[in-house]
């Protein structure tokens, strides 16, 4: 009995995702035999080649004239978008894409598609990678590449970090068209042309691993294909489904069509059960955390704990080809613990399903060094929701002890405990970036978002690490409920005035998921009214609040978007498109060559 773990596109293809690895190593320890296939970077490596480009333009220049034809016969003028069918929308929206591409870019495209190879090569090799013009010139083709692969199947839009389809909302029937409609869907052509390497693999189950809403078409688009073109029991999993696992159960169809069954949360314990009933050793409702379809209703199992990270067997890369992904070396995804420390925060919801526990030193140096020996990898981002400083202190005293030789990044809180010795002790042994969560520059917001750090120290533990020799990344977020335009100028001053030790950020709007415990008292946080959830597969809902308008929260983005530009330059950190690019280059120029690197100067 064989399994065959699957990643799907729509992912950042840098580094393989953590999930398989682990997932594989718990198969090699069981008995069964498994492999995986990461369709994400293949199809990545697939699209961008000369010939892929090249085709997708002819198609794009062509279908634009037609498109328009058809329009013709029932486009009215002044007619609201809004009051034309969904394949009308859809129509329109293409058209309206290809037109400004072709006469924003016109000539250029032939030349995108002349130079994507050697744009390819700069990515992935050590000799050009670490030329920041080179780089950011490659970077670009790229992603206008991949603007021409998208053109035949517009308004999907494939990008090197995201796909975008203004028109997918995550309904059950939203999903089920842009699944089906060849029109718009830019995954299913490659996953036939992969569908023979997939059946050699002659596996008897099939786990296909969905953790975003970027990855939802493919991997219902991939797991319909392999329901229909193989005796393989087809299994959905990843982090998505299971924070929408209730919505499942009015939809018996969603089973027929893409899948027989769905894990959710941790799965190290039930994809081995559940190859233990593939296998015909026990009944599927022995199988913890599966949704299934049975007797024509949809089956809820129990939920298990989860194993402790202490009890895991090792990731494992076998079967990995690294020389596919988009840099010269691979930054390997790693936890040293699961699930949050504090876990109060008001706003967030990213450990829903996790049981928190923490790994044993002895056991986080034992896989790296196996993990370092057997892949010769070297740079880990450490994916925990936040390390403590207490555990900084000691897994830093061990890897200097250890002599391991390793450089990583990771997420942290800004907490005390985060001293001038905690700091310099865990650059020596091999930090080089921290993900810092600093959310707002208004008291009252971090109040009501409950992060529980002194809010007044975060400057001065920032400078400790600048001082360490430490990049600071600084999330932030606007749109909180009660936030108003004030409250949100604290947070842009406080970045662009304090450059010197906040070297990057990164914003976002902020949206309430469906676990967060602002859902659960919305009044407390100065929602107005019900709470109501955006789509049925989609983990966020919409709220109405005292804070700013729509109009208000744009200026406010775009407003933070031009002071940012003005406070830190032309930085060479914006243009590197991912974290652990961003890290890659920290390795190996050094913190203050990062900073001081400015496009134009």
């Amino acid at each position: 009995m064989k399994t065959l773990l699957i990643f799907p596109p729509q992912w950042m293809p840098v580094s393989p995702h953590f999930a398989l690895p682990t997932l594989l190593g718990q198969f090699e320890g069981s008995g069964y035999e498994a492999s995986v296939l990461d369709l994400n970077v293949d199809f990545y490596n697939t699209i961008l080649t000369k010939e892929h480009v090249q085709k997708s333009l002819e198609f794009g220049r062509k279908l634009l004239p037609i498109i328009k034809n058809n329009i013709k016969h029932y486009f009215v003028q002044g007619k609201e978008f809004e009051d034309y069918t969904f394949k009308q929308k859809n129509e329109i929206a293409k058209a309206s894409m290809l037109d400004n591409l072709l006469k924003k870019y016109g000539k250029e495209l032939d030349k995108t598609a002349l130079f994507i190879d050697k744009s390819v090569e700069i990515i992935k090799s050590k000799q050009y990678f670490y030329s920041p013009k080179m780089f950011v010139s490659a970077v670009k083709n790229i992603n206008l590449a991949l603007d021409i692969c998208s053109m035949p199947y517009y308004p999907t839009k494939i990008g090197f970090t995201s796909y975008i389809n203004e028109l997918l909302t995550l309904d059950y029937e939203n999903i089920k068209y842009y699944v089906f409609d060849e029109t718009t869907n830019i995954f299913k052509e490659y996953f036939y042309s992969v569908l023979e390497k997939i059946k050699s693999e002659k596996a008897d189950y099939i786990g296909i691993s969905i953790n975003s809403s970027s990855q939802i078409v493919a991997g219902l688009t991939l797991a319909h294909i392999l329901k229909k073109e193989t005796n393989a029991y087809i299994n959905i999993g990843g982090n998505h489904f299971g924070r929408v696992a209730d919505a499942l159960e009015k939809y018996p169809e969603f089973f027929e069509l893409f899948c027989n069954s769905v894990l959710v949360e941790e799965g190290e314990i039930p994809v081995i059960e559940l190859a233990k009933y593939v296998d015909g050793k026990i009944q599927i409702e022995e199988v913890p955390n599966l949704v299934y379809l049975k007797d024509g209703k949809v089956r809820y199992n129990k939920i298990v704990e989860p194993r402790k990270l202490n009890e895991l067997k090792t990731p494992s890369l076998d079967g990995y080809n690294l020389s596919q992904y988009f840099a010269p070396e691979i930054v390997m995804p790693f936890p040293a613990s699961r699930g949050c420390y504090w876990r109060k925060c008001s706003f967030c919801d990213h450990d829903f399903g996790m049981y928190y526990n923490i790994k044993n030193i002895d056991k986080l140096i034992e896989e790296i060094k196996t993990i370092k020996e057997k892949y010769n990898i070297t740079k880990f981002e450490f994916i925990d929701e936040a390390i403590s400083p207490s555990y900084m202190e000691a897994m830093s005293k061990r890897f200097i002890e250890e002599n391991l030789n390793i450089e990583f990044f990771c997420d942290a809180r800004l907490e005390d405990g985060f001293t001038k010795e905690v700091c310099e002790l865990a650059y020596k042994a091999g930090l080089r970036m921290v993900l810092w969560g600093f959310e707002s520059g208004s008291k009252k917001i971090m109040k009501l978002i409950n992060k529980g750090i002194n809010v007044d120290n975060r400057l001065k533990i920032l400078k400790t690490a600048r001082d360490a020799g430490i990049y600071n990344f600084a999330f932030i977020f606007f749109g909180f409920p009660a936030e108003t335009k004030r409250s949100a100028m604290k947070t842009i001053n406080i970045i662009c005035q304090n450059t010197d030790i906040i070297n990057s950020y990164g914003k976002s709007v902020f949206t309430m998921g469906k676990h967060t415990k602002l859902r659960e008292a919305p009044e407390k946080y100065g929602v107005i009214g019900k709470t109501k959830q955006v789509s049925e597969f989609s983990p966020t809902y919409e709220y109405t609040a005292k804070g700013m308008t729509k109009k208000e929260l744009n200026e406010v983005i775009n407003l933070c978007t031009k002071r940012a530009q003005e406070a830190y330059g032309n930085a060479l950190s914006f243009h590197l498109i991912s974290r652990e690019i961003l890290f890659l280059y920290l390795c190996t120029f050094g913190i203050d060559q990062v900073c001081n690197y400015k496009f134009g100067e």
